[in-house]
Protein backbone atom coordinates (compact mmCIF):
# COMPACT_ATOMS: atom_id res chain seq x y z
CA UNK A 1 0.00 0.00 0.00
CA UNK A 2 3.02 2.57 1.00
CA UNK A 3 4.34 1.56 -2.23
CA UNK A 4 1.24 2.41 -4.28
CA UNK A 5 1.11 5.83 -2.41
CA UNK A 6 4.75 6.94 -2.97
CA UNK A 7 4.32 6.13 -7.06
CA UNK A 8 1.07 8.20 -7.25
CA UNK A 9 2.72 10.65 -5.09
CA UNK A 10 6.03 11.16 -7.68
CA UNK A 11 3.69 11.09 -10.34
CA UNK A 12 1.57 13.91 -9.01
CA UNK A 13 4.81 15.51 -8.19
CA UNK A 14 6.05 14.93 -11.66
CA UNK A 15 2.90 16.16 -13.30
CA UNK A 16 2.50 19.37 -11.25
CA UNK A 17 6.98 19.92 -12.47
CA UNK A 18 6.07 19.13 -15.96
CA UNK A 19 2.96 21.56 -16.49
CA UNK A 20 5.11 23.67 -14.11
CA UNK A 21 3.65 27.26 -15.65
CA UNK A 22 6.47 30.04 -15.27
CA UNK A 23 4.22 33.82 -14.46
CA UNK A 24 4.87 36.76 -17.35
CA UNK A 25 6.03 39.24 -14.39
CA UNK A 26 8.64 36.39 -13.10
CA UNK A 27 9.88 36.57 -16.59
CA UNK A 28 10.23 40.46 -16.57
CA UNK A 29 11.79 40.78 -13.37
CA UNK A 30 14.75 38.36 -14.29
CA UNK A 31 15.40 39.89 -17.50
CA UNK A 32 15.42 43.59 -15.66
CA UNK A 33 17.72 42.33 -12.98
CA UNK A 34 20.22 40.49 -15.30
CA UNK A 35 19.20 41.43 -18.74
CA UNK A 36 20.72 41.94 -21.98
CA UNK A 37 21.82 45.70 -23.17
CA UNK A 38 19.08 47.73 -24.96
CA UNK A 39 20.29 48.72 -27.85
CA UNK A 40 17.71 48.08 -30.89
CA UNK A 41 15.03 51.04 -32.33
CA UNK A 42 12.19 50.71 -34.43
CA UNK A 43 14.43 50.99 -37.88
CA UNK A 44 17.07 48.38 -36.73
CA UNK A 45 14.08 46.09 -35.94
CA UNK A 46 12.91 46.33 -39.98
CA UNK A 47 16.31 46.35 -40.98
CA UNK A 48 16.77 43.01 -39.11
CA UNK A 49 13.45 41.90 -39.76
CA UNK A 50 14.08 42.51 -44.06
CA UNK A 51 17.45 40.81 -43.67
CA UNK A 52 16.58 37.99 -41.69
CA UNK A 53 13.46 37.32 -44.77
CA UNK A 54 15.24 38.32 -47.76
CA UNK A 55 17.66 35.51 -48.34
CA UNK A 56 18.21 32.73 -51.01
CA UNK A 57 14.56 32.64 -51.36
CA UNK A 58 13.89 35.53 -53.63
CA UNK A 59 17.37 34.75 -55.68
CA UNK A 60 16.35 30.99 -55.93
CA UNK A 61 12.98 29.46 -55.03
CA UNK A 62 11.23 32.18 -57.38
CA UNK A 63 11.88 30.72 -60.12
CA UNK A 64 10.50 26.71 -59.46
CA UNK A 65 7.45 28.77 -57.67
CA UNK A 66 7.13 30.39 -61.18
CA UNK A 67 7.67 27.70 -63.63
CA UNK A 68 7.48 24.22 -61.15
CA UNK A 69 10.65 22.07 -60.83
CA UNK A 70 13.09 20.69 -63.30
CA UNK A 71 12.20 17.08 -62.98
CA UNK A 72 7.97 17.79 -63.39
CA UNK A 73 7.64 17.15 -59.69
CA UNK A 74 5.80 20.54 -59.36
CA UNK A 75 3.80 22.45 -60.89
CA UNK A 76 4.62 26.24 -61.05
CA UNK A 77 2.26 29.40 -60.98
CA UNK A 78 3.41 31.26 -63.86
CA UNK A 79 2.83 34.92 -63.58
CA UNK A 80 -0.38 34.69 -61.27
CA UNK A 81 2.92 33.81 -59.00
CA UNK A 82 2.19 37.30 -57.16
CA UNK A 83 -1.23 36.09 -56.11
CA UNK A 84 0.82 33.01 -54.57
CA UNK A 85 3.22 36.02 -53.08
CA UNK A 86 0.16 37.17 -51.14
CA UNK A 87 -1.43 34.04 -49.87
CA UNK A 88 1.76 32.89 -48.42
CA UNK A 89 1.98 36.66 -47.09
CA UNK A 90 -1.34 36.19 -45.44
CA UNK A 91 -0.34 33.27 -44.06
CA UNK A 92 2.77 34.87 -42.39
CA UNK A 93 0.84 37.48 -40.95
CA UNK A 94 -1.64 35.62 -38.83
CA UNK A 95 1.36 34.62 -37.06
CA UNK A 96 2.99 37.36 -37.13
CA UNK A 97 -0.09 39.35 -35.21
CA UNK A 98 0.27 36.39 -32.67
CA UNK A 99 4.07 36.68 -31.97
CA UNK A 100 3.74 40.95 -32.02
CA UNK A 101 1.20 40.45 -29.10
CA UNK A 102 3.39 38.09 -26.87
CA UNK A 103 6.60 40.40 -27.97
CA UNK A 104 4.80 43.54 -26.12
CA UNK A 105 3.70 41.48 -23.36
CA UNK A 106 6.74 39.68 -22.45
CA UNK A 107 9.63 41.32 -23.65
CA UNK A 108 12.53 39.25 -22.75
CA UNK A 109 15.02 37.02 -25.03
CA UNK A 110 13.75 33.49 -25.99
CA UNK A 111 10.40 34.40 -28.75
CA UNK A 112 8.25 31.10 -28.72
CA UNK A 113 9.89 29.31 -25.62
CA UNK A 114 9.26 32.23 -23.84
CA UNK A 115 5.81 32.22 -24.25
CA UNK A 116 4.89 28.91 -24.59
CA UNK A 117 6.15 28.20 -20.69
CA UNK A 118 3.97 31.04 -19.85
CA UNK A 119 1.04 29.07 -21.07
CA UNK A 120 1.76 25.25 -21.84
CA UNK A 121 4.24 25.05 -18.89
CA UNK A 122 7.62 23.80 -18.33
CA UNK A 123 7.64 20.60 -20.63
CA UNK A 124 6.26 21.97 -23.72
CA UNK A 125 8.70 25.05 -23.19
CA UNK A 126 11.61 22.84 -23.33
CA UNK A 127 10.26 21.21 -26.40
CA UNK A 128 9.55 24.42 -28.62
CA UNK A 129 13.29 25.25 -27.81
CA UNK A 130 14.39 22.01 -28.66
CA UNK A 131 12.81 22.27 -32.08
CA UNK A 132 13.34 26.24 -32.48
CA UNK A 133 17.39 24.72 -32.00
CA UNK A 134 16.22 22.60 -35.12
CA UNK A 135 14.75 25.79 -36.54
CA UNK A 136 17.32 28.41 -36.28
CA UNK A 137 20.48 26.44 -35.33
CA UNK A 138 20.29 23.69 -38.77
CA UNK A 139 18.92 26.64 -40.60
CA UNK A 140 22.06 28.81 -39.66
CA UNK A 141 24.17 25.70 -41.43
CA UNK A 142 22.44 25.24 -44.28
CA UNK A 143 22.48 29.23 -45.03
CA UNK A 144 26.32 29.19 -44.41
CA UNK A 145 26.67 26.35 -46.79
CA UNK A 146 24.39 28.28 -49.66
CA UNK A 147 26.19 31.14 -48.77
CA UNK A 148 29.85 28.82 -49.64
CA UNK A 149 27.91 27.82 -52.94
CA UNK A 150 27.46 31.17 -53.95
CA UNK A 151 30.56 32.53 -53.36
CA UNK A 152 32.02 29.77 -55.20
CA UNK A 153 29.79 30.64 -58.44
CA UNK A 154 31.34 33.96 -58.00
CA UNK A 155 34.32 33.03 -57.95
CA UNK A 156 33.95 31.01 -60.96
CA UNK A 157 35.61 33.45 -63.26
CA UNK A 158 38.53 33.75 -61.14
CA UNK A 159 41.79 31.12 -61.21
CA UNK A 160 42.92 29.57 -58.45
CA UNK A 161 41.58 31.51 -56.21
CA UNK A 162 41.05 28.22 -53.87
CA UNK A 163 41.80 24.42 -54.37
CA UNK A 164 38.80 22.54 -54.85
CA UNK A 165 39.27 20.47 -51.93
CA UNK A 166 38.75 23.59 -50.08
CA UNK A 167 35.68 24.78 -51.06
CA UNK A 168 33.65 21.78 -50.84
CA UNK A 169 31.59 19.81 -48.54
CA UNK A 170 32.45 16.47 -47.36
CA UNK A 171 32.54 13.49 -48.98
CA UNK A 172 29.82 11.78 -47.09
CA UNK A 173 27.25 14.88 -47.84
CA UNK A 174 25.35 15.60 -50.94
CA UNK A 175 23.12 18.12 -50.29
CA UNK A 176 24.18 20.60 -53.20
CA UNK A 177 25.95 20.61 -56.97
CA UNK A 178 29.43 20.61 -55.15
CA UNK A 179 29.43 17.35 -54.22
CA UNK A 180 32.94 15.97 -54.19
CA UNK A 181 31.63 12.44 -56.36
CA UNK A 182 30.36 14.92 -58.70
CA UNK A 183 33.62 17.28 -59.06
CA UNK A 184 35.85 14.04 -59.39
CA UNK A 185 33.14 12.80 -61.95
CA UNK A 186 33.87 15.73 -64.31
CA UNK A 187 37.21 16.19 -63.46
CA UNK A 188 39.24 13.44 -62.57
CA UNK A 189 42.72 15.62 -62.48
CA UNK A 190 41.36 17.30 -59.97
CA UNK A 191 43.45 16.78 -56.77
CA UNK A 192 42.05 16.16 -53.28
CA UNK A 193 43.83 14.39 -50.62
CA UNK A 194 42.92 11.39 -49.02
CA UNK A 195 43.04 9.61 -45.49
CA UNK A 196 42.50 5.70 -45.42
CA UNK A 197 41.24 6.15 -49.49
CA UNK A 198 38.76 8.69 -48.05
CA UNK A 199 38.48 11.66 -50.32
CA UNK A 200 38.51 15.02 -47.81
CA UNK A 201 37.09 17.90 -48.45
CA UNK A 202 36.40 21.09 -46.29
CA UNK A 203 33.83 24.06 -46.84
CA UNK A 204 36.15 26.96 -45.78
CA UNK A 205 34.41 29.26 -47.06
CA UNK A 206 31.64 28.01 -45.27
CA UNK A 207 33.11 28.26 -42.05
CA UNK A 208 34.81 31.39 -42.34
CA UNK A 209 31.52 33.24 -42.67
CA UNK A 210 30.86 31.20 -39.89
CA UNK A 211 33.16 32.52 -37.47
CA UNK A 212 32.66 36.19 -38.68
CA UNK A 213 29.62 36.54 -38.37
CA UNK A 214 29.61 34.75 -34.60
CA UNK A 215 32.89 37.57 -33.89
CA UNK A 216 30.39 40.38 -34.90
CA UNK A 217 27.58 39.14 -33.11
CA UNK A 218 29.90 38.67 -29.87
CA UNK A 219 31.00 42.93 -30.02
CA UNK A 220 27.55 43.40 -29.81
CA UNK A 221 23.59 43.57 -30.92
CA UNK A 222 23.72 47.46 -31.97
CA UNK A 223 27.08 46.97 -34.23
CA UNK A 224 25.54 43.38 -36.06
CA UNK A 225 22.75 45.34 -36.79
CA UNK A 226 24.77 48.39 -38.43
CA UNK A 227 26.08 45.56 -40.64
CA UNK A 228 22.26 44.16 -41.38
CA UNK A 229 21.67 47.30 -42.73
CA UNK A 230 24.56 47.31 -44.96
CA UNK A 231 23.98 43.97 -46.15
CA UNK A 232 20.48 45.14 -46.67
CA UNK A 233 20.86 48.08 -48.59
CA UNK A 234 23.40 46.16 -50.83
CA UNK A 235 20.78 43.34 -51.58
CA UNK A 236 17.94 45.94 -51.47
CA UNK A 237 19.67 47.85 -54.19
CA UNK A 238 20.36 44.94 -56.67
CA UNK A 239 16.75 44.24 -56.07
CA UNK A 240 15.38 47.26 -56.89
CA UNK A 241 18.40 47.76 -59.86
CA UNK A 242 16.73 44.18 -61.11
CA UNK A 243 13.41 45.12 -61.19
CA UNK A 244 14.58 48.47 -63.07
CA UNK A 245 16.40 47.83 -65.89
CA UNK A 246 14.24 44.41 -66.38
CA UNK A 247 10.96 46.75 -66.60
CA UNK A 248 12.77 47.62 -70.02
CA UNK A 249 12.75 43.75 -71.64
CA UNK A 250 9.45 42.87 -70.47
CA UNK A 251 7.59 41.15 -72.97
CA UNK A 252 3.83 41.40 -72.18
CA UNK A 253 3.01 38.63 -73.83
CA UNK A 254 4.42 36.24 -71.21
CA UNK A 255 2.25 37.16 -68.89
CA UNK A 256 -0.54 35.04 -70.88
CA UNK A 257 -2.11 32.72 -69.75
CA UNK A 258 -1.85 34.57 -66.38
CA UNK A 259 -2.48 31.41 -64.24
CA UNK A 260 -1.41 28.10 -66.57
CA UNK A 261 -1.82 25.77 -63.64
CA UNK A 262 -4.79 26.91 -62.16
CA UNK A 263 -5.24 26.85 -58.40
CA UNK A 264 -3.27 23.81 -58.02
CA UNK A 265 -0.15 26.23 -59.34
CA UNK A 266 -1.26 28.83 -57.26
CA UNK A 267 -1.09 27.22 -53.81
CA UNK A 268 2.60 24.80 -54.96
CA UNK A 269 3.65 28.36 -55.22
CA UNK A 270 2.07 29.51 -52.42
CA UNK A 271 3.91 26.86 -50.25
CA UNK A 272 7.74 26.85 -52.07
CA UNK A 273 7.56 30.85 -51.33
CA UNK A 274 6.16 30.73 -47.60
CA UNK A 275 9.49 29.72 -47.05
CA UNK A 276 11.00 33.08 -48.61
CA UNK A 277 8.92 34.79 -45.60
CA UNK A 278 10.40 32.76 -42.58
CA UNK A 279 12.67 34.79 -40.35
CA UNK A 280 10.51 37.26 -38.84
CA UNK A 281 9.61 35.01 -35.51
CA UNK A 282 13.59 35.78 -35.09
CA UNK A 283 12.85 39.52 -34.32
CA UNK A 284 11.00 38.13 -31.12
CA UNK A 285 13.57 36.92 -29.67
CA UNK A 286 15.59 40.23 -29.55
CA UNK A 287 12.82 41.70 -27.48
CA UNK A 288 14.99 42.36 -24.35
CA UNK A 289 17.15 44.37 -26.83
CA UNK A 290 14.77 46.37 -28.20
CA UNK A 291 14.84 50.17 -26.09
CA UNK A 292 10.89 50.53 -26.68
CA UNK A 293 9.48 46.76 -27.75
CA UNK A 294 5.76 47.55 -26.88
CA UNK A 295 5.67 49.99 -30.17
CA UNK A 296 8.32 48.99 -31.78
CA UNK A 297 8.24 45.16 -32.09
CA UNK A 298 5.01 45.24 -33.66
CA UNK A 299 6.09 47.56 -36.20
CA UNK A 300 9.38 45.66 -36.40
CA UNK A 301 7.27 42.59 -37.72
CA UNK A 302 4.57 43.88 -39.80
CA UNK A 303 6.53 46.11 -41.51
CA UNK A 304 9.33 44.24 -41.99
CA UNK A 305 6.49 41.64 -43.75
CA UNK A 306 5.11 44.58 -45.84
CA UNK A 307 8.32 45.29 -46.98
CA UNK A 308 9.13 42.24 -48.19
CA UNK A 309 5.82 41.19 -49.58
CA UNK A 310 6.22 44.97 -52.18
CA UNK A 311 9.56 43.32 -53.16
CA UNK A 312 8.37 40.17 -53.81
CA UNK A 313 5.87 41.15 -55.88
CA UNK A 314 7.61 43.55 -58.18
CA UNK A 315 10.58 40.99 -58.71
CA UNK A 316 7.53 38.28 -60.05
CA UNK A 317 6.36 40.82 -62.20
CA UNK A 318 9.39 41.92 -64.23
CA UNK A 319 10.46 37.79 -63.62
CA UNK A 320 7.61 36.72 -65.60
CA UNK A 321 7.51 39.27 -67.93
CA UNK A 322 11.27 38.47 -69.03
CA UNK A 323 10.96 34.79 -69.26
CA UNK A 324 7.95 32.87 -70.21
CA UNK A 325 7.18 30.51 -67.33
CA UNK A 326 4.17 28.26 -68.76
CA UNK A 327 4.18 25.79 -71.77
CA UNK A 328 7.43 23.91 -70.52
CA UNK A 329 11.13 24.47 -72.12
CA UNK A 330 11.92 26.76 -69.19
CA UNK A 331 16.17 26.63 -69.31
CA UNK A 332 17.48 25.10 -65.88
CA UNK A 333 20.01 28.10 -65.03
CA UNK A 334 16.25 29.97 -64.48
CA UNK A 335 15.23 27.71 -61.85
CA UNK A 336 18.36 28.03 -60.06
CA UNK A 337 19.27 31.40 -60.63
CA UNK A 338 16.15 33.28 -61.78
CA UNK A 339 17.11 37.04 -61.86
CA UNK A 340 20.87 36.56 -62.49
CA UNK A 341 19.64 34.35 -65.98
CA UNK A 342 17.40 36.72 -67.41
CA UNK A 343 19.92 39.63 -66.89
CA UNK A 344 22.16 37.69 -68.85
CA UNK A 345 19.74 37.25 -71.82
CA UNK A 346 18.37 40.43 -72.58
CA UNK A 347 20.87 41.14 -75.60
CA UNK A 348 22.35 44.06 -74.12
CA UNK A 349 26.08 43.37 -72.83
CA UNK A 350 25.42 46.08 -70.20
CA UNK A 351 22.89 44.11 -68.41
CA UNK A 352 25.37 40.72 -68.13
CA UNK A 353 27.01 43.33 -64.76
CA UNK A 354 23.88 43.46 -63.63
CA UNK A 355 24.22 39.61 -63.39
CA UNK A 356 27.33 39.98 -61.34
CA UNK A 357 25.68 42.61 -59.33
CA UNK A 358 22.67 39.87 -58.67
CA UNK A 359 25.33 37.63 -57.33
CA UNK A 360 26.63 40.13 -54.81
CA UNK A 361 23.09 40.82 -53.76
CA UNK A 362 22.68 36.92 -52.85
CA UNK A 363 25.57 36.97 -50.87
CA UNK A 364 24.57 40.63 -48.92
CA UNK A 365 21.48 38.64 -48.87
CA UNK A 366 22.40 35.48 -47.08
CA UNK A 367 24.93 37.57 -44.54
CA UNK A 368 22.16 39.02 -43.08
CA UNK A 369 20.01 35.95 -43.11
CA UNK A 370 23.48 34.86 -41.03
CA UNK A 371 23.43 37.00 -38.42
CA UNK A 372 19.60 37.22 -37.23
CA UNK A 373 19.87 33.20 -37.41
CA UNK A 374 22.59 33.09 -35.10
CA UNK A 375 21.73 35.87 -32.70
CA UNK A 376 17.92 33.90 -32.42
CA UNK A 377 19.33 30.90 -31.61
CA UNK A 378 21.88 32.26 -28.73
CA UNK A 379 18.82 34.45 -27.11
CA UNK A 380 16.89 31.33 -27.40
CA UNK A 381 19.50 29.26 -25.34
CA UNK A 382 19.63 32.40 -23.08
CA UNK A 383 16.58 32.15 -21.98
CA UNK A 384 16.66 28.40 -21.61
CA UNK A 385 20.37 28.73 -19.85
CA UNK A 386 18.40 31.28 -17.64
CA UNK A 387 15.64 28.49 -16.59
CA UNK A 388 18.34 26.65 -15.24
CA UNK A 389 17.69 23.88 -18.28
CA UNK A 390 21.05 24.35 -19.66
CA UNK A 391 24.51 25.41 -17.60
CA UNK A 392 24.04 28.57 -15.97
CA UNK A 393 27.71 29.54 -17.43
CA UNK A 394 25.72 30.07 -20.96
CA UNK A 395 24.29 33.18 -18.86
CA UNK A 396 27.54 34.86 -18.84
CA UNK A 397 27.77 38.42 -20.41
CA UNK A 398 30.62 39.99 -21.97
CA UNK A 399 31.66 43.01 -19.39
CA UNK A 400 32.61 45.52 -22.44
CA UNK A 401 29.71 44.23 -25.12
CA UNK A 402 27.04 42.78 -22.90
CA UNK A 403 26.32 40.08 -24.91
CA UNK A 404 26.72 36.29 -24.13
CA UNK A 405 29.95 35.59 -25.13
CA UNK A 406 30.31 32.02 -24.51
CA UNK A 407 27.18 31.17 -25.86
CA UNK A 408 27.53 32.90 -29.06
CA UNK A 409 31.68 31.14 -29.06
CA UNK A 410 29.55 27.88 -28.67
CA UNK A 411 26.67 28.50 -31.20
CA UNK A 412 29.20 28.75 -33.53
CA UNK A 413 31.80 26.28 -33.15
CA UNK A 414 29.04 23.65 -33.35
CA UNK A 415 28.13 25.31 -36.38
CA UNK A 416 31.23 24.06 -37.78
CA UNK A 417 30.94 21.00 -36.72
CA UNK A 418 27.73 20.27 -38.40
CA UNK A 419 29.07 21.85 -41.55
CA UNK A 420 31.65 19.40 -41.33
CA UNK A 421 28.69 16.46 -40.62
CA UNK A 422 25.79 17.09 -41.70
CA UNK A 423 23.76 16.10 -44.66
CA UNK A 424 21.54 19.07 -45.12
CA UNK A 425 18.98 17.48 -47.39
CA UNK A 426 17.44 15.43 -44.43
CA UNK A 427 18.31 18.71 -41.97
CA UNK A 428 16.22 21.34 -43.98
CA UNK A 429 13.27 19.60 -44.10
CA UNK A 430 13.36 19.01 -40.19
CA UNK A 431 14.08 22.30 -39.99
CA UNK A 432 10.62 23.38 -42.16
CA UNK A 433 8.90 20.93 -39.37
CA UNK A 434 10.45 23.35 -36.51
CA UNK A 435 8.98 26.45 -37.89
CA UNK A 436 5.48 24.92 -38.82
CA UNK A 437 5.61 23.90 -35.16
CA UNK A 438 6.60 26.62 -33.25
CA UNK A 439 4.04 29.42 -35.30
CA UNK A 440 1.36 26.58 -34.39
CA UNK A 441 2.23 26.84 -30.91
CA UNK A 442 2.49 30.81 -30.65
CA UNK A 443 -0.64 31.08 -31.74
CA UNK A 444 -2.37 28.02 -29.63
CA UNK A 445 -0.54 30.53 -26.83
CA UNK A 446 -2.22 33.60 -27.43
CA UNK A 447 -5.94 32.07 -26.95
CA UNK A 448 -4.86 30.42 -23.86
CA UNK A 449 -3.14 32.95 -22.26
CA UNK A 450 -6.15 35.50 -23.25
CA UNK A 451 -8.50 32.92 -21.16
CA UNK A 452 -5.88 32.49 -18.37
CA UNK A 453 -5.09 36.11 -17.80
CA UNK A 454 -7.40 38.35 -19.18
CA UNK A 455 -6.41 41.26 -17.41
CA UNK A 456 -2.86 41.54 -18.04
CA UNK A 457 -2.10 44.71 -20.22
CA UNK A 458 -1.25 43.92 -23.69
CA UNK A 459 0.27 46.84 -25.67
CA UNK A 460 -0.58 45.33 -28.97
CA UNK A 461 -3.70 42.99 -29.31
CA UNK A 462 -4.24 40.63 -32.00
CA UNK A 463 -7.49 41.94 -34.06
CA UNK A 464 -10.45 39.82 -34.49
CA UNK A 465 -8.98 37.04 -32.08
CA UNK A 466 -10.15 34.14 -31.64
CA UNK A 467 -10.60 33.76 -35.40
CA UNK A 468 -7.17 35.51 -36.32
CA UNK A 469 -5.00 32.50 -33.99
CA UNK A 470 -6.96 29.98 -35.28
CA UNK A 471 -6.46 31.00 -39.26
CA UNK A 472 -2.54 30.95 -38.01
CA UNK A 473 -3.20 27.52 -36.93
CA UNK A 474 -5.43 26.45 -39.84
CA UNK A 475 -2.66 27.52 -42.32
CA UNK A 476 0.61 26.55 -40.84
CA UNK A 477 -1.28 23.27 -39.67
CA UNK A 478 -2.02 22.67 -43.61
CA UNK A 479 1.23 23.55 -44.71
CA UNK A 480 2.51 21.26 -42.18
CA UNK A 481 0.39 17.91 -43.25
CA UNK A 482 1.07 19.44 -47.51
CA UNK A 483 5.00 19.14 -46.49
CA UNK A 484 4.60 15.59 -44.57
CA UNK A 485 3.02 14.07 -47.93
CA UNK A 486 5.88 15.70 -50.16
CA UNK A 487 8.54 15.17 -48.28
CA UNK A 488 8.35 11.47 -46.84
CA UNK A 489 10.56 9.78 -45.06
CA UNK A 490 12.22 12.14 -44.18
CA UNK A 491 9.02 13.40 -42.16
CA UNK A 492 9.06 10.52 -39.89
CA UNK A 493 12.20 11.79 -38.45
CA UNK A 494 10.53 14.87 -37.37
CA UNK A 495 9.35 12.90 -34.74
CA UNK A 496 12.43 11.02 -33.89
CA UNK A 497 13.95 14.45 -32.88
CA UNK A 498 10.81 15.09 -30.64
CA UNK A 499 11.65 11.51 -28.79
CA UNK A 500 15.11 12.81 -28.16
CA UNK A 501 14.15 16.46 -26.96
CA UNK A 502 11.71 14.12 -24.42
CA UNK A 503 14.59 12.20 -23.34
CA UNK A 504 17.05 14.95 -22.81
CA UNK A 505 14.83 16.97 -21.09
CA UNK A 506 13.77 13.63 -18.68
CA UNK A 507 17.44 12.94 -18.08
CA UNK A 508 19.04 16.06 -17.52
CA UNK A 509 16.72 19.17 -18.38
CA UNK A 510 13.92 17.66 -15.36
CA UNK A 511 16.49 16.77 -13.10
CA UNK A 512 18.81 20.04 -13.45
CA UNK A 513 16.23 22.74 -12.78
CA UNK A 514 14.48 20.31 -10.10
CA UNK A 515 18.18 20.39 -8.31
CA UNK A 516 18.01 23.96 -9.01
CA UNK A 517 15.01 25.00 -7.41
CA UNK A 518 15.74 22.44 -3.91
CA UNK A 519 19.51 24.80 -3.92
CA UNK A 520 17.17 27.58 -4.12
CA UNK A 521 14.92 26.39 -1.27
CA UNK A 522 17.88 25.57 1.33
CA UNK A 523 18.81 29.05 0.27
CA UNK A 524 16.19 30.73 0.94
CA UNK A 525 15.49 28.29 4.93
CA UNK A 526 19.07 29.21 5.17
CA UNK A 527 18.51 32.64 4.66
CA UNK A 528 15.48 32.72 6.94
CA UNK A 529 17.43 31.04 9.66
CA UNK A 530 20.20 33.71 9.82
CA UNK A 531 16.91 36.34 9.70
CA UNK A 532 15.64 35.05 12.94
CA UNK A 533 18.70 34.45 14.31
CA UNK A 534 19.57 38.27 14.18
CA UNK A 535 16.63 39.16 15.93
CA UNK A 536 17.06 36.87 18.69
Amino acid sequence: MAEKFNRATFTRSFLRHVTRIKAPDEMLAEAKEQGLEKTLGVWDLIILGVGAIIGSGIFAVVGIAAAGSADGSSVGAGPALIISMIIAAIACIFSALCYSEFATMIPVAGGAYTYTFATLGEFAAWMVGWVLMLEYAIGFIAVACAWSNHFIQFLAGFENVLPHWLAHPPAWLTHDIFSVGKMLAEDPNIYVPRILGIPICINLPAILIVLLITAILVKGTKDSAKMAGVMVFIKLAVIALFIFAGAFFVTPSNWTPFAPNGATGIFAGAFLIFFAYIGFDALATAAEECKNPQKDLPIGIIGSLLITTLVYVLVALVLTGLQKTSGGGVPRAFLDAPMAYCMLHTGQSWTTYISYLISIGSLAGLTSVLLVLEMAATRILFAMSRDHFISARFQKIHPKYKTPVLLTWTVGVLAVVGILTLNLDVAAELCNFGTFTSFIIVCIAVLILRHTDPDRPRPFKVPFSPITPALGIICCGGLMIYKTVQSGSSALLFPVWLGIGAIIYILYGFIKNRNNENKLHKEFVRSAQETQEEIK
